[in-house]
């Protein structure tokens, strides 16, 4: 075995998967891959967490499929900005609730409705999220053909994952530098796909709101 290795190009499954591990990927972020599956979407501090999301309900609104924003947050999103992205607001149901649990229950009740595509939870730092009740949301969004994103906020205190459920882990990350005028680069950091079973990133220049330009 050992004289086999010695041969250029001949390595072992898993000095494949250490080199994987540590070279992420280049990967899709788009609501067409993310169907089926329960989605955390983290927010790193000054991050462009709003940014992926809404990308993900222009996508969804362009093929024709109704989006719903559940906050649990104490903030919301500006909605000029928004607008201004193409986002067609009054077509988005917004509902709002007093914590992560009271959010997984009402997405449970829209996706149950087999009438919207994409679900966005707004969880901030609340991570009191049942696995029982992400498990319901993993099977109602694969049985409704329907994306289910969380926004999570990352602190000390809170673990890295909210749960076992979640298909898909990615942070979000801002950095000022962009070929584009007044713009920004955005990119996304993918720790757990269970789909593809490898880390990898995504990145795409943005111009930012009227007011940070």
């Amino acid at each position: 075995m050992s004289a086999l290795l010695d041969i250029p190009f001949v390595t072992t499954g898993r000095e494949l998967e250490r080199r994987r591990s540590h070279a992420p990927e280049q990967g899709d972020w788009s609501w067409t891959h993310l169907v089926g599956r329960l989605v955390e979407l983290q927010n790193e501090g000054a991050s462009s967490v709003l940014s992926f999301a809404f990308s993900l309900v222009y996508e969804a609104q362009q093929d024709g499929e109704p989006v719903a924003w559940i906050s649990a947050s104490d903030s919301l999103f500006y909605p000029p900005d928004v607008i201004e992205n193409g986002i067609d607001l009054e077509a988005v149901a917004l509902v709002r609730v007093n914590s992560a649990k009271d959010a997984g229950r009402a997405a449970d009740k829209l996706l149950r409705s087999g009438a919207f595509g994409l679900v966005l939870l707004d969880l901030g730092s609340d991570d009191a999220f049942p696995t029982p009740l992400q498990n319901r949301l993993v099977h109602l969004a694969d049985e409704h053909r329907a994306a289910v994103v969380c926004l999570t906020e990352v602190s000390v205190a809170r673990e890295k994952s909210l749960g076992p459920m979640v298909s898909l882990r990615a942070a979000a990350r801002r950095q000022r530098e962009c070929e584009c005028e007044g713009g920004e680069s955005c990119q996304l950091v993918v720790a757990r796909d269970k789909h593809r079973g490898l880390r990898w990133t995504y990145r795409e220049d943005r111009r930012g709101p009227v007011g940070m330009r």
